[in-house]
C-alpha cells in the first residue's frame, strides 16, 4: 500500500497507532489515507487520520468504531465527506445479533483488547452479566468486570459477582470518590470497550478514566430505577500511551451472535464437566450419566449457572439455525432471479 500520508507523531498515535498495526495496512494495494473509525452512528462516521479527524460514508463497507480503516479525502472542493474504501480484517470485535430480531450480526466494536463489562453493584442481573462475559470471551479480547455504584449496594456482592466470572478479574469501583480507578487502569490495556445497561455508569467511569467531562451522565430513573440512555453513539477516546477507550450505548437487548467459544469461556467449569458426561452431545437435563446433574444434585454446582448456560447456548443453537435458513432463502431467491432472467433471455431471442 502506497501511504499518503506516514503516520508519525499525528493524531493516529493517541488511537493506537503501532509497528503492527502498520503492518497490516503494508499488506493493502488499495491507495489512501489509513486511518481509524473513531465515531459511529447512522449514516455517517468520523475517522481520525495523521491529517486530523474527517466526517466519512462507507462505500459498500460495515464500519464501526475501532475499525482501521483506508480512507480518501472529498471528492471535490464543495464536498466535506471522504469516503472509506477498504476496512482491515478485524481482531477483538464484539458482536451481538442485531437487535432489529433479524438474522444477523451486529459488531459493537472492533479491534478491542479489553472489554470492560461495567455492572451497578446496587441493581446487579447475574444472567446478565454472564450474557456479557460470553460476549467478551467470544471476541478474543481480555474481559474484567468494573463494579460500581459499591457505595449504593444495601448487601455485598463481590464475592457473588467473582464466582460467575472464572478467569477474568472483578474491581470495584466508586466514581465520585476515585476508589478503585487506579487498580481499574492497571488492569486494562490497549483499545478497550465498556458494555453495560443504561445506568450502570459506563460513561461515569469514561469520564473518570480520562479526567474531563466527554460523555454526558444523567440518574436513573425514580420510577422503574432503570437507566435514561445518555450515550447514542459507539465513540472512541485517547487515554494516554497509546490507550483509547470506547463507549457504547446501554445495552438492553443482547442477544448472542455465533458465540459458542465465548459461552464455553465464560462457564468453564459446566464444560468441564461436560467431557465426563455419558453422551457427547448432553443437554444436561434428563439423560443419564450426566456429570454436570450430578455436581448439581451433590452441591458443588450452582443449579441457577447450569440454567443461565443451558439458555444461551440454546440461544446460540437457536440462532445459528435461523441464519442458516436465512442464507439458504437468499440463495435460492438469487436461483430463482437468475432462472427467470435465463429463460426471458432465451425467449426474447
Amino acid at each position: 500500500m502506497h501511504l499518503d500520508v506516514l503516520p508519525g507523531a499525528d493524531p493516529l498515535c493517541e488511537y493506537g497507532w503501532s509497528q503492527q498495526v502498520a503492518e497490516r495496512f503494508a499488506d493493502s494495494d488499495i491507495q489512501g489515507i489509513p486511518g481509524r473509525i473513531v465515531r459511529s452512528g447512522r449514516g455517517l462516521g468520523e475517522a481520525v487520520t495523521s491529517a486530523g479527524s474527517l466526517r466519512v460514508r462507507a462505500s459498500g463497507h460495515h464500519v464501526c468504531t475501532g475499525d482501521w480503516v483506508i480512507v480518501r479525502g472529498p471528492a471535490s472542493d464543495g464536498d466535506t465527506i471522504g469516503t472509506v474504501y477498504a476496512v482491515l480484517p478485524r481482531t477483538g470485535a464484539i458482536r451481538r445479533a442485531d437487535a432489529s430480531g433479524r438474522s444477523e450480526e451486529q459488531v459493537l466494536a472492533a479491534n478491542v483488547d479489553t472489554v470492560v463489562v461495567t455492572v451497578a453493584a446496587d441493581t446487579v442481573d447475574l444472567g446478565r452479566v454472564e450474557r456479557l462475559l460470553a460476549l467478551g470471551w467470544d471476541s478474543g479480547a481480555q474481559p474484567l468486570v468494573a463494579l460500581t455504584k459499591v457505595d449504593l449496594a444495601t448487601e455485598p456482592v463481590l464475592e457473588r459477582v467473582v464466582a460467575l466470572a472464572p478467569g477474568a478479574s472483578v474491581v470495584e469501583v466508586c466514581a465520585p470518590d476515585g476508589s478503585g480507578l487506579g487498580e481499574l487502569r492497571d488492569r486494562i490495556h490497549g483499545t478497550v470497550v465498556f458494555l453495560g445497561s443504561s445506568g450502570a455508569g459506563k460513561s461515569t467511569l469514561v469520564n473518570a478514566l480520562c479526567g474531563r467531562d466527554l460523555q454526558a451522565t444523567a440518574p436513573v430513573r425514580q420510577g422503574d430505577g432503570k437507566g435514561r440512555h445518555t450515550t447514542t453513539d459507539r465513540e472512541m477516546f485517547p487515554l494516554g500511551d497509546g490507550m483509547t477507550l470506547i463507549d457504547t450505548p446501554g445495552l438492553r437487548g443482547v442477544g448472542v451472535w455465533d458465540a459458542g467459544a465465548g459461552i464455553a469461556a465464560a462457564f468453564p467449569e459446566i464444560d468441564e464437566l461436560a467431557q465426563h458426561c455419558r453422551f457427547a452431545d448432553c443437554a444436561h437435563e434428563t439423560e443419564p450419566g450426566c456429570a454436570v446433574r450430578a455436581a448439581v444434585e451433590c452441591g458443588d454446582l450452582d443449579a441457577r449457572r447450569v440454567e443461565s448456560h443451558r439458555k444461551l447456548r440454546r440461544e446460540n443453537e437457536w440462532m445459528a439455525a435461523r441464519a442458516d435458513a436465512r442464507l439458504r432463502h437468499e440463495r435460492t431467491r438469487e436461483a430463482k432471479v437468475m432462472s427467470r432472467a435465463i429463460r426471458a433471455y432465451f425467449r426474447d431471442r
